[in-house]
């Protein structure tokens, strides 16, 4: 009989196949539910398990799931698995590969700067996306939750996020006794309100490695009003990063377009500020438009690329997010996440 194989690392790897392809939410929960509920039991009870017809007992195993891990313990790759890496073989050799220029950006990147947990609206658990982006290579991971205004989002009062703050203490310590040098940074994605002012408290935005400020809510606000809460926004000492600038959407169901703005006294502020200009790499927002990247190249701003996933398969996206940089010439001196930990939080 063949070596049993990781059975919980073959689900985990299956729902972050399928979040990477922007699959459905229900599917990938399956298999990490499934993963979540097998994790720490010995392969040869999940082998007596198999064998017995008892897996799906298990409180969050299905059919599809258990027929993976029968597969995993018997030594075979699942073939839900195989399927889904050949497609990524496919569409690898089909695409078009990131340029020479894009490909050397995206492996300068040390981190993401803007993510999402189950606080908030994200899909998995503190841990599960820190473990996914320790895998990919991250040297650390900002996680960065919707502020209590947009509840649509579940958005983190203060006192959730202060339990956050010692959630995310907690991890790094445990990531720490490991040697692996990753670290997980504090941060929030904050709603910039009607008026400029920002949705949490000064003592607590105080307290964050890192501030995204985001529009979520009037985006068609006329252009003159939108210019000034941007701007009032930008100046707040504690915003370190402006978050998907036109809130525009170009796929899917909520097409959206841009919110109208003063680009240039935006950008402009975001320079004099020390505010990073965020390239938000998510297929659906690929925000901000090239030109308006061009626009704060001009303006001489920093920037990050940031995938803004809300699930653990969403952090390999930086891609999208590197080839629209190269294409606008953003020097990869001026993207603050090209920085060690030390370097990010010191810009």
């Amino acid at each position: 009989m063949s070596e049993p194989r990781d059975a919980v690392a073959d689900l985990r790897r299956i729902a972050f196949l399928l979040e990477r392809a922007g699959e459905s939410t229900y599917r990938v929960r399956a298999f990490r539910t499934a993963a979540a509920a097998l994790r720490g039991r010995d392969p040869d009870e999940l082998r007596r398990l198999h064998a017995s017809g008892g897996l799906t007992e298990l409180r969050g195993v299905g059919e599809v799931t258990a027929r993976c891990v029968g597969e995993s313990v018997s030594g075979e790759e699942p073939v839900y698995l195989r399927r889904l890496e050949d497609a990524v073989a496919r569409a690898d050799a089909d695409g078009v590969p990131l340029a020479d220029a894009a490909q050397r950006l995206r492996e300068s990147l040390r981190g993401d700067c803007h993510s999402h947990t189950d606080a908030s609206d994200g899909g998995s658990p503190l841990a599960e996306m820190a473990e996914t982006a320790i895998g990919l290579g991250h040297d650390y991971l900002v996680v960065t939750d919707h502020s209590p205004r947009l509840t649509v989002a579940n958005g983190l009062s203060a006192e959730r996020l202060r339990h956050q703050l010692d959630d995310v203490a907690a991890l790094n310590e445990r990531i720490g006794a490991t040697g692996s040098g990753f670290r997980v940074l504090t941060g929030i994605e904050v709603d910039i309100l009607d008026d400029g002012g920002l949705d949490q408290s000064e003592e607590l935005l105080a307290r964050l490695d890192v501030v995204v400020a985001s529009v979520h809510s009037k985006l068609r606000m006329p252009r003159a009003e939108m210019t000034e809460r941007m701007l009032a926004a930008v100046a707040n000492p504690h915003v370190d990063v402006l978050g998907h600038c036109t809130g525009r959407m170009v796929t899917g169901r909520r097409k959206r377009p841009e919110s109208e703005f003063d680009a240039p006294r935006v950008f402009d502020a975001c320079a004099e500020h020390g505010v990073a200009v965020e390239i938000n790499s998510r297929p659906e927002r690929l925000d901000p438009p090239k030109r308006l990247l061009r626009l704060a190249v001009e303006a001489g701003c920093d920037f990050t690329i940031d995938t803004d996933a809300h699930a653990p398969g969403q952090l390999d996206w930086l891609d999208h997010g590197c080839a629209r940089a190269v294409a606008c010439g953003v020097p990869p001196e001026r993207v603050r996440n090209t920085r060690d930990a030390a370097g990010l939080l010191g810009s």
